[in-house]
């Protein structure tokens, strides 16, 4: 076996040379460590041969950035999650508003019909376009919206004015955020349901879209909104 040092055969065997006195079989240097390896633990850093502390430093930089801006991004989705969760799993309550006001409304068919219980009078809107606001004392999680179009539940009362087959719904925070949606009614008596999935709702604003049966002498009908709340 050659020396690795000076270079002179050796007989198998030795452990160090014949010539030089050299170690013949050095044990092997341990692999750098990886980077990750240096930093983490921090109680227990050891610094690798070669690496540089300022790239090391600018990877762990930029690496903390991205978690932070990605964490930042998916919040609000995760918020969204979360509550329809308890959507889901809760019960809801129904809520009644503290104040309604129409843009128009037709004498003796005033906008507050739509919240006094009774499907068997309703708000009269002269034409579509036509919107009707709802105020609540305190803002809370709005859940489910319940509509019951036209004059009356009853079959036969229910075609006897038009009615709007589409609601465009504005749901406005106590932060003042604006959330929009349009709802398609059926043309059908009866309570349609519809699920809104909205936090901290304060007023609630629905204007007739679509109007169903709409002649002369004839006017809007809707009989009765009802909303709910996640209890």
């Amino acid at each position: 076996m050659p020396c690795p040092a000076c270079g002179a055969p050796n007989a198998p065997g030795r452990r160090f040379c014949r010539r030089c006195a050299a170690v013949l079989n050095p044990a092997a240097k341990p692999a750098p460590l990886p980077w990750w390896r240096t930093m983490w633990p921090l109680g227990r850093r050891r610094v690798r041969a070669g690496s540089g502390r300022a790239t090391r430093f600018l990877v762990v930089l930029v690496v903390l950035a991205a978690l932070c801006a990605g964490g930042f991004l998916l919040l609000p989705a995760g918020r969204a999650l979360v509550e329809d969760t308890r959507d889901k799993l809760g019960k809801s309550k129904p809520v009644t508003p503290v104040s309604v006001e129409a843009s128009a409304e037709i004498p003796r068919h005033p906008a507050k019909n739509t919240t006094d219980g009774l499907s068997n009078r309703y708000w009269g809107a002269p034409a579509p376009g036509a919107s009707v606001t709802y105020t609540f004392r305190k803002p809370f999680r709005f859940v489910d919206l319940i509509i019951t179009n036209g004059a009356s539940k009853s079959p036969e009362s229910y075609p006897r004015q038009a009615r709007a087959l589409q609601l465009d719904l504005e749901v406005t925070t106590k932060d003042g955020e604006r959330h929009r949606k349009e709802l398609t009614l059926s043309d059908k008596p009866g309570p349609q349901t519809f699920p809104i999935r909205v936090s901290d709702a304060k007023t609630v604003r629905l204007t007739l879209r679509s109007p169903a049966g709409l002649t002369e002498g004839r006017h809007l009908a809707l009989a009765e909104v009802e909303f709910f709340a996640r209890s």
